[in-house]
């Protein structure tokens, strides 16, 4: 085997046989400029990855104009008007400047006439509480409301 024979190089092997098979018809000087153009295009995106990774939004207040971010932490308030406790939810009546409106949170402890926030929800229209045995016209589906003043 050629390639064991003394070849110039301390490890014994010729040049043809460490280059990739796709790349023996290439001069070196070519391998070179390849190999240096492929290393800056994998550090440059390497570099754009990792400062990208750090680049943070500054959170911004949901509160609307004219309220105070203390307000509440999301962007829908009311006064709760009737509330009804089931199985895994609590159905709340808000007042809302649209009118009352139906809420379904996870479980909680809200007292009738208690001012909430909420956060915007999934909605559904004629839904049927098959624990309250009862049909509301539309219902906000929340994972929780905030109680601001009891």
């Amino acid at each position: 085997m050629a390639g064991f024979l003394y070849s110039g190089n301390l490890l014994g092997f010729m040049e043809s046989d460490i280059k990739p098979f796709g790349m023996r018809g290439f001069t070196k000087p070519f391998i070179i400029f390849f190999k240096e153009v492929m290393m800056k295009t994998i550090f440059t995106l390497l570099a754009l990855v990792a400062f990208a990774g750090t680049a943070v939004a500054e959170p911004q207040s949901t509160a609307p104009a004219g309220k105070s971010a203390s307000a509440g932490k999301y962007p829908n308030t009311g006064k709760v008007l009737e509330v009804m406790d089931a199985s895994i939810y609590t159905y709340m009546q808000v007042s809302s400047d649209t009118g009352p409106v139906w809420l379904a949170a996870s479980k909680t402890d809200v007292p009738k006439g208690a001012t909430i926030s909420y956060p915007n929800g999934a909605v559904m229209a004629n839904f049927h509480s098959k624990s309250l045995n009862r049909t509301f016209d539309r219902i906000i589906f929340l994972d929780k409301v905030e109680v601001l003043k009891k």
